[in-house]
């Protein structure tokens, strides 16, 4: 550029102007208080913008508008920008730093309000045609998906190429050591020459059915392997599903279908102790829901967000909770609430709030004493009076009362529930931690001792690591006694590898 162009558009400077921008640049330096500009095109293609696109975080997104080249050499201050969105610059400050956003109603304002692209988002925009927002979704995550194929399928190898019938083995090989018949599943596993160019609904419900596979083996074989076998099918139908061509009744069915297998990955990851990885699933499966317009499975992904934010942002949990009560309204079943206020209670036990965990134990009990639990879905099955005993006990020891934990957890082992085990012995585990808090170190080890071997059957590390926090505590010197050596020796033995 030369003295006699603009710096910010390039556009040619009259003779006369000696501010050194042009009228239009001038115009929107002194709009911008109060509204963003109108950005070219081009600038949602600069790399930071594009990768913070790609990785479906609107605080990053906002970041990277402040810091574009676009509106000089300094960033926008984040002052600003909060005043355009509403908020404080704290708030903005937590939004870009944070978590990404899943509330709807804020993600659509805020890219609307930036002239976001739609083709360049993960979500529909209210006006939004319906399969605009679909593409979108997949396009923009198409490379990432790509990879993650590439990764799920050769855990700790190289790469291969024209490795298909390699795919299928391994799948196979881990599916059998899960118990889970892999045989009809095989087409998620095909290699990059024989992946057909459309998808009809048959391989849609074969997609399903996989879901259902996967649900009946966890009990039996745990979410280890599982966790790894859900994960290669879902990057691999991601992957296919990017590139293919389907018709809309098949597009909606299929957003459901990836949203049902992104919902089954987290759980198994959450209960294979890989938390970290099960986020950006519920993530994607609330996207696919919305996009699928499918409220059933978007409350079934919140609720599964709730239990896995519970412990780190309590509050979050608890949105999640109402969000999901809201979008229910109207056709839930009284097991689904009772599970949305039981998602709830705990939450305001980790906030300290006694009154609000009450209120909402108080809501579950009285829901599933209503109904008869005829039209439940299939992911509520579990929730029952162990179940709410369960959650009590679990709250309690959040609220430092562990006398009150113990009463509600030793009503789970009083009346046992033989159709969920892995419950049982989990909270079990809970059991020995609240007399252990309850200053009864005799008892919790005894608790302890005779609940390991079922752990060690369970394969389920979320358990396993909780009962090894036991075993940490009762292994102090201060709490050595005759008890607390068997069982640490006992722990000791079952674990040596």
């Amino acid at each position: 550029m030369t003295h006699s162009n603009c710096p910010r558009c390039g556009g040619r400077l009259a003779r006369d102007n000696n501010t050194g921008r042009c009228t239009p640049c001038q115009a929107a330096e002194r709009d911008r208080l109060s509204a963003p500009p109108v950005v070219p095109a081009s600038f949602w293609d600069h790399q930071p913008m594009r990768l913070a696109l790609s990785e479906r975080h609107l605080g990053r997104v906002i970041r990277a508008y402040r810091c574009h080249p676009y509106h000089g050499r300094v960033a926008l201050p984040q002052s600003v920008v909060a005043g355009w969105l509403g908020i404080t610059q704290a708030q903005l400050s937590r939004v870009e730093n944070g978590p990404p956003l899943v509330h709807l109603d804020r993600l659509s304002h805020w890219a609307q309000l930036l002239r976001v692209p739609p083709e360049s988002l993960w979500f529909r925009l209210p006006g939004q045609p319906q399969w605009a927002g679909a593409r979108a979704a997949n396009n923009a995550h198409g490379d990432e998906q790509r990879g993650h194929a590439v990764m799920a399928v050769n855990v700790g190898e190289a790469p291969k190429q024209g490795g298909g019938a390699t795919d299928r083995r391994r799948f196979n090989v881990l599916a059998a050591l899960a118990g889970l018949a892999a045989g009809g599943h095989t087409y998620l596993l095909a290699g990059p020459g024989e992946v057909p160019g459309n998808i009809s609904l048959e391989q849609v419900r074969l997609a399903g059915s996989l879901v259902d596979d996967l649900r009946q083996a966890d009990a039996a074989a745990g979410a280890d392997l599982l966790c790894d076998v859900a994960i290669h099918a879902h990057a691999r139908l991601s992957a296919w599903a990017a590139r293919a061509s389907y018709s809309r009744e098949v597009g909606d069915a299929l957003q459901s279908a990836l949203a049902d297998l992104s919902i089954e990955a987290a759980w198994l990851a959450i209960d294979a102790d890989r938390r970290p990885e099960a986020r950006p699933y519920l993530h994607e499966a609330i996207t696919r829901a919305r996009i699928a317009d499918d409220p059933q499975v978007e409350v079934r992904a919140l609720t599964h967000l709730s239990l896995l934010i519970r412990e780190s942002q309590p509050g979050e949990s608890l949105h999640c909770a109402e969000a999901a009560l809201r979008i229910s309204a109207g056709w839930a079943t009284p097991r689904l609430t009772t599970l949305l206020h039981l998602r709830r209670a705990p939450a305001y036990a980790v906030l300290g709030d006694a009154s609000g965990f009450g209120r909402e134990m108080a809501k579950a009990r009285r829901e599933l004493d209503r109904g008869t639990h005829e039209d439940d879905q299939g992911f509520v099955h579990f929730v029952n009076e162990q179940e709410l005993n369960g959650i009590e006990g679990l709250s309690f020891l959040a609220l430092g009362r562990a006398e009150r934990a113990v009463q509600s957890l030793r009503a789970i082992i009083a009346n046992p529930s033989p159709n969920h085990r892995r419950n049982q012995v989990y909270y079990t585990v809970h059991l020995a931690e609240a007399a252990y808090q309850q200053g009864d170190v005799n008892e919790a080890a005894r608790i302890a001792l005779d609940v390991l071997p079922a752990v060690s059957q369970m394969n389920s590390k979320r358990i396993s690591q909780h009962l090894a926090q036991v075993r940490r505590r009762l292994a102090a010197p201060r709490q050595t006694t005759t008890t607390t050596r068997q069982f640490v020796d006992a722990y000791d033995e079952a674990v040596r590898p």
